[in-house]
């Protein structure tokens, strides 16, 4: 294996002008000799691509002429990177910064794995700079819940270990150049939410390992400890949830458990007073159900 293979950094933009520099200059900051990085930016209006070329002048925008969700805009960044040799594809939030050395020890972990696909660092809290958000993910046994390993806890070292997982967050997801051309890009019908952990599992499913790196840390502004997901997310998450039990063969118990859980859940929503709040949420969930049963995928539509 190469002792520097190359990596090209896919950074998807829309309006994060400052979040995308700060995460720039982390990345370019790391010093790693064979570096490419492109940024995908998705009809920004807050002049990003001027400050980019700018203060980051290697740096290749590539502008999006539709907006195709975090799985469809960025395999235009993924498509791009393999047309340049890419040997690892890394696909990053906006809103992240790396430390120093992330990218020497991702790499370090791999020289010696040839069979290793997807490799990831450990995520933490940018606003709790020692309270994990994501050591890998694992697909639970009884509903196939998608969980953080580590989730909100403070790192004492729980994690210090080079682990096997079934998933790693698409904040920071490496991806190996002959696992991707085997798999193939992310699934576009999920456009947003469960479209990492469909892509990892299908890479696992060609053979591959997926590889949680600790030594390799990043911090992430997007999920908070106390974070609320929207009507949106809760729409995407009951679908595309849906999606990948359906594309990757859950077992029938699986499905059992996930329907009652749905059902049981949409019930509560639309019965109990204490619940009431959550009414958007029960839209949303009605709506994923539904859309997932009639084949509706890509942009959630925005009426009921």
């Amino acid at each position: 294996m190469k002792e520097f293979p190359k990596i090209i950094s896919v950074i998807l933009n829309t309006n994060r002008r400052e979040d995308t520099l700060a995460c720039l200059k982390s990345l370019v900051d790391n010093h790693y000799p064979n570096l490419g990085v492109i940024v995908l930016d998705n009809a920004s209006t807050d002049g990003s691509n001027e400050a980019i070329s700018e203060q980051f002048p290697m740096v290749q925008i590539i502008n999006l002429t539709e907006n195709l969700g975090y799985a469809g805009n960025n395999n235009v960044g993924i498509q791009a990177a393999l047309d340049q040799h890419a040997d690892w594809v890394f696909v990053m939030n906006e809103d992240i910064l790396l430390a120093p050395d992330t990218l020497v020890n991702l790499i370090a972990a791999v020289q010696n794995q040839p069979d290793t696909g997807i490799i990831g660092p450990m995520v933490y809290h940018a606003d709790e700079p020692d309270v994990i958000q994501s050591a890998g993910g694992f697909l639970s046994k009884n509903r196939w819940d998608a969980v953080h390993r580590g989730f909100n806890e403070k790192d004492e070292g729980q994690y210090a270990n080079r682990v096997y997982v079934d998933w790693i967050s698409g904040c920071a997801i490496m991806v190996k150049r002959d696992a991707i051309l085997q798999a193939g890009l992310i699934d576009q019908r999920f456009f947003y939410y469960w479209e990492e952990t469909e892509w990892c599992t299908r890479i696992k499913n060609q053979g591959w390992h997926v590889l949680f790196v600790p030594q390799a840390k990043i911090w992430h502004k997007g999920v908070q400890r106390e974070y609320k997901p929207s009507p949106n997310v809760t729409y995407y998450a009951v679908r595309n949830r849906l999606l990948l039990l359906q594309k990757h063969h859950a077992p029938l118990k699986v499905w059992i458990r996930t329907i009652f859980f749905y059902l049981r859940t949409l019930l509560a929503w639309s019965i109990k007073p204490k619940w009431r709040f959550k009414k958007d949420h029960r839209n949303a969930l009605w709506q994923g159900l539904k859309d997932f049963i009639f084949r509706r995928w890509g942009k959630r539509p925005q009426t009921l």
